[in-house]
């Protein structure tokens, strides 16, 4: 069984692995260059608790389990599974996975989270590369269940078979994709959505509020019960996806939207930062990450109840 995990990296999405697994009582032990962030971690662990207590049903926050250090050496030599989480850069991601695969158990899962970078580059230069792989979650990670499982060329099956049930076992439910690909599968979708939003945007059509709206009050509140697919299936009335294919396939012809991104001009980046700045009404990130997370508690406790009905 997976008790030790190494976390590298104490950002956004490190802090979240690390207080996934806390809430799951594994053994953690995080990596970071500087001790000064250790604080900064502890202040993020403790604000996101009360959210976490709730959705996972845990009566009190353990820190005995948790230790940060600034030596790699010490984070990765004794853990059983390592989730990497520096920058989202190849040649950082490629060193950085030569020195801890020299350091790691030889049987030490090695998973990095990054969001779009293929694992056979990030691992060309990892020792036994057929224990590595990405795992990539979605933030807040201590509270989204969602992670994609992507393998390399050398991965093996039984490693990413251990990966999938050790994330199971921190109330995860990943998909295995089945061959990498840049971006993996909801970024791409995420991505698609976000530059057809920056054309919008651009083009003097709708505030980023505007944009946010239509997706919340409409294909937003399908998405998150049954994503795109089965929502068109039922758009499709009783013939199901065969007939909404045969009535709507036809639009997708049209030049409704723009595969290419725009040139993220300055006029467009002021745009999109003062739309954003006024959704905040002068609420901090903090203030609004509470909302946020008390907001997906509630509705993950709410859409088991429908979600088991569709999906078993």
């Amino acid at each position: 069984m997976i008790k030790k995990i190494a976390v590298i990296g104490t950002g956004v999405i490190g802090t979240g692995w690390i207080i996934r697994c806390l809430a799951h009582n594994k053994k953690v032990i995080a990596f970071d260059k500087d001790l000064k962030l250790e604080k900064k971690l502890l202040i993020e662990i403790k604000r996101a608790w009360p959210f976490v207590k709730k959705l996972f049903n845990k009566k009190k926050l353990n820190l005995k389990n948790f230790k940060y250090v600034t030596s790699i050496e010490e984070a990765v030599k004794n853990a059983d599974f390592i989730q990497e989480c520096v920058s989202e850069n190849y040649k950082v991601k490629t060193n950085l996975m030569k020195i801890i695969s020299k350091i790691a158990k030889s049987n030490a899962i090695i998973s990095s989270s990054s969001s779009g970078l293929l694992p056979t580059r990030i691992y060309s230069k990892c020792k036994n590369p057929t224990r590595a792989m990405i795992g990539h979650p979605f933030n807040p990670v201590y509270l989204c269940p969602g992670v994609e499982i992507v393998a390399g060329k050398k991965t093996k099956k039984n490693y990413l078979n251990k990966a999938n049930k050790f994330y199971k076992s921190i109330s995860m439910n990943p998909i295995i994709v089945k061959k990498e690909l840049p971006g993996y599968l909801a970024d791409r979708l995420q991505e698609a959505l976000w530059r057809e939003a920056l054309h919008i945007i651009n083009e003097g059509y709708a505030t980023t509020k505007d944009l946010d709206r239509a997706i919340e009050d409409g294909p937003g509140l399908r998405w998150s019960l049954m994503g795109t697919f089965l929502t068109f299936h039922l758009a499709g009335g009783k013939a199901g996806m065969k007939h909404m294919l045969k009535q709507f396939g036809p639009a997708l012809k049209l030049p409704w939207t723009k595969l290419k991104a725009p040139k993220l001009s300055k006029k467009l980046t002021a745009s999109v930062i003062k739309g954003t700045k006024q959704q905040a009404k002068g609420k901090s990130v903090a203030s609004i990450s509470n909302i946020r997370d008390e907001y997906l508690v509630n509705l993950q406790k709410l859409r088991k109840k429908y979600a088991d009905k569709i999906r078993k």
